[in-house]
């Protein structure tokens, strides 16, 4: 199973996307573990992920991402991010 999915969202997906809770963060680099999936839409911001087996994935503004429950990783939020997410 990928524990990673970034697209290109439709505009009925982001239109429910605008739905969701919102989070942001300023520039910075923490570790964080999925306990359960989340699913969101960046807005703005610029992030690399590093998942716990060293692959390396980059998403930002226009961005849909889903990470899987059990993803353990670091980010590095290059320019601050504003999100739109659920989780579940």
């Amino acid at each position: 199973m990928e524990k990673v999915r970034i697209w290109k969202p439709t505009e009925e997906e982001i239109k429910q996307a605008k739905t969701w809770s919102t989070w942001s963060k300023e520039e910075s680099i923490f570790d964080w573990y999925y306990d359960e999936p989340e699913q969101f839409y960046v807005v703005e911001g610029e992030v690399e992920v590093v998942l716990d087996d060293g692959t390396k994935v980059r998403f930002g503004a226009g961005d849909m991402v889903r990470f899987e429950g059990g993803v353990s990783c670091t980010w590095h939020v290059k320019k601050r991010i504003f999100k739109h997410y659920r989780m579940g």
